[in-house]
């Protein structure tokens, strides 16, 4: 299904987290040294900072709300958390595991959204709704440039 318009800065935003994992890991399977190690996770941190916050205040404040009750969005909100909690880690003494870790399951969050949460809410959820979300999302929307 195509993606609504609505849902479009998500998207994007989603894949630029995807993006940011394969080069990860296309680089870390290169070098794995402590310094290239430590530059990445200053790399995923700094992305964290400047776009995947963003998106994660975005969908807990506009999408996930206007959303209703979905069983799905308890697991994407816990998701979030230990993807905060991998960032702190990277932050503190970064490793090839937690980074790793981090681009994991920040892919396996991010097919979820898009090809479980994304294509319910687009079958379910009045237009009105969805134009609503979208507005804000539109709003708030951090965009960023590879």
């Amino acid at each position: 299904m195509l993606r609504d318009a609505s849902l479009i800065p998500l998207s994007h935003q989603h894949h630029n987290g995807l993006a940011l994992c394969v080069m990860t890991r296309r680089s870390l399977a290169a070098d794995a040294t402590p310094a290239h190690v430590a530059k990445l996770a200053r790399r995923a941190t700094d992305r964290f900072e400047l776009e995947l916050a963003n998106h994660f205040e975005i969908e807990e404040q506009v999408l996930f709300p206007a959303c209703g009750p979905i069983p799905l969005i308890a697991g994407l909100v816990a998701d979030h958390r230990a993807i905060e909690f991998l960032i702190a880690q990277l932050r503190a003494a970064p490793t090839a595991a937690l980074l790793e870790e981090f681009c994991a399951l920040l892919s396996l969050h991010i097919r979820r959204e898009e090809n479980e949460l994304f294509e319910l809410i687009q079958r379910t959820l009045p237009r009105e709704v969805l134009d609503r979300a979208g507005s804000e999302i539109e709003r708030r929307a951090v965009r960023i440039c590879l």
